[in-house]
């Protein structure tokens, strides 16, 4: 299977809708490599992975009057997570969690750490970022900007792998970045969602790297989502709180137009 879908959207949307987290799938040969039990692995997959963010994200895409489209990582994190840097620019490496982790969210053992993410990263990492960066380029062809909206979501309570866990965690978690989050962005996430915060407990967004800081045509916004207001934690079935974000999701995407 193909590590990750391009659902198109309408052709004069610039919008995408980026889910990287919320599938559980592990390949065979990937969990050779991974230490933990089946019963620990389900557990870890429990915790770490953002789930029914890919329905959220579909959810909306029907609601929107100009469809969005839809990039979804449909491989669990514990593969290669594609939004960390692939290099030593990545603060979460010091907790074990870079583009290829060697820790779980509690810091126990995920894979030896003379682990080679090599293989990894060449099989999984960069043609998903290859993939990425060509559909936000044809978006930018076709509309003259893209605008990447990263649907996440987020425990209740601190998980030991947070860095920056002892902030506020609001409902809905808003992150930013100085030069890709313009101020109408933001402005009109704050109308559709309500209560939110910002950059706390998780920061930053995603762009592919070819336009990250260089092209302003790319905007981008994370939208972490506080599991409790829509799913049992951890790992459990969705509730109704699942239908009231997918319209404001769908509100956001149809107020960048």
């Amino acid at each position: 299977m193909s590590s990750f879908e391009l659902s198109a959207g309408a052709e004069g949307s610039s919008v995408i809708l980026h889910v990287p987290h919320s599938a559980r799938e592990t390949p065979a040969e990937v969990r050779a490599g991974i230490v933990l039990d089946d019963v620990a692995l389900e557990r870890e997959l429990d915790h770490i992975v953002d789930a029914h963010t890919a329905e959220l994200a579909e959810r909306a895409a029907r609601l929107s009057r100009v469809v969005p489209w839809r990039f979804v990582n449909r491989l669990s994190r514990l593969v290669v997570d594609p939004e960390r840097f692939p290099d030593g620019r990545e603060e979460m490496l010091a907790v074990g969690m870079g583009a290829v982790y060697t820790r779980t969210t509690h810091r126990e053992v995920l894979r030896p750490d003379d682990t080679d993410p090599g293989p990894l990263l060449t099989r999984y990492f960069h043609p998903y970022a290859r993939a990425m960066t060509d559909a936000v380029a044809e978006r930018l062809e076709a509309t003259g900007r893209a605008v990447v909206i990263d649907v996440h979501s987020y425990p209740s309570a601190p998980l030991p792998y947070e860095l920056h866990g002892e902030g506020p965690r609001p409902p809905v978690c808003l992150g930013t970045d100085p030069f890709h989050t313009p101020p109408g962005l933001l402005a009109a996430a704050r109308e559709v969602f309500g209560e939110v915060g910002l950059n706390s407990p998780f920061s930053g967004t995603y762009v592919p790297l070819e336009f990250y800081g260089r092209d302003p045509r790319v905007s981008a916004l994370m939208v972490e989502i506080r599991r409790d207001t829509y799913m049992t934690e951890p790992g459990g079935p969705a509730g109704p709180g699942l239908d009231r974000l997918a319209q404001a999701l769908a509100a956001l995407v149809d107020s960048l137009g």
